[in-house]
């Protein structure tokens, strides 16, 4: 097998930031059964042994910020010079998507510059939303024009909804709950606009586009019959959902990847991972029903060079 996928949805952890989300509450990672270990070493095991040349590593949900900007500021900046860290150590395997401090703009502009003109970032990894607040907040703007400036890479990844408590009914919220929200943020950056507006960025969407192929053609109807958003003037939902780019994490076969293909087309499609928060053998079983998939034929090579152009 050669060793040629780039992963876009890889995560890792330290002892340091488990230790800070369960001060703040989190005692499981959004009611998954535990938290669980990550190392270098042991990633790099799974990568090899799966044919993946490249992780590119992110903090996953539930972020940095805990409630206390200043906090949230150190905490950002120690896990993205800890994963610049790794890209400098292990050159070529690693890269990173920089976590900022939301809801702190301030501290999230801050952070933007000193990630990517300092750290040599790939991109930022943005929660679908922020205590309660989605992409096309106004209050957003200013880092999406700096991020539209730089022309930058946000992976946007699913969180537990602001009301979970009520909707979960106990179950692990990247179950289902991660699937809608990471929809209603998709939505929210087509109907207000931010898609359009902020065409440099490159956006990417994780879960195949999660319950998004589904619901395009009722997003794409709402639209054109009641003017959802700000602008009356943008661009059909349709359209617009075939400018995000979507990773294969989750489970894309057989249903996803088909749906996806459908209302997107496949030229967008990267490869995800999304280890360590998915145990090794079922990146292997994962990978293996991708490889034996007639609907994914070819994918290793089209998912590496669409990662390859996302990247570069």
């Amino acid at each position: 097998m050669s060793a040629d996928l780039i992963d876009v949805h890889a995560h890792f952890l330290t002892p340091e930031y488990v230790a800070a989300a369960q001060r703040a509450g989190h005692l499981v990672p959004d009611g998954m059964p535990a938290w669980p270990t990550w190392s270098a070493a042991e990633h790099l095991e799974v990568m090899d042994r799966n044919g993946i040349s490249k992780s590119i590593l992110s903090v996953s949900s539930p972020g940095v910020h805990f409630g206390d900007d200043v906090r949230a500021r150190v905490l950002a900046r120690r896990m993205n010079e800890a994963a610049a860290e790794l890209t400098r150590e292990y050159a070529g395997r690693f890269g990173f998507f920089a976590s900022l401090p939301l809801p702190d703009l301030d501290g999230a502009l801050a952070e933007v510059g000193h990630a990517f003109d300092a750290l040599d970032t790939n991109g930022v990894v943005l929660p679908s939303n922020v205590g309660g607040r989605y992409p096309g907040d106004p209050r957003w703007q200013p880092l999406w024009q700096e991020l539209n400036e730089r022309e930058a890479v946000v992976f946007i990844h699913p969180t537990s909804p602001p009301n979970w408590r009520d909707v979960a009914l106990d179950r692990p919220r990247p179950m289902i709950e991660f699937l809608f929200d990471g929809a209603r943020a998709v939505s929210d950056l087509v109907l207000s606009g931010v898609l359009t507006h902020y065409p440099r960025v490159r956006f990417v969407i994780t879960y195949a586009g999660g319950v998004l192929p589904m619901l395009s053609d009722r997003l794409a109807t709402f639209q054109s019959h009641f003017a959802v958003g700000a602008d009356d003037d943008l661009p059909s939902a349709a359209d617009q959902l075939r400018e995000f780019w979507y990773d294969v994490a989750g489970t894309a076969i057989p249903h996803h990847l088909p749906g996806l293909q459908a209302v997107a087309g496949l030229d967008r499609v990267v490869y995800g991972s999304e280890y360590c928060f998915t145990p090794p053998e079922s990146v292997a079983t994962k990978l293996a029903q991708l490889d034996a998939a007639p609907e994914a034929k070819g994918w290793r090579d089209l998912t590496t060079v669409n990662g390859t152009a996302l990247l570069t």
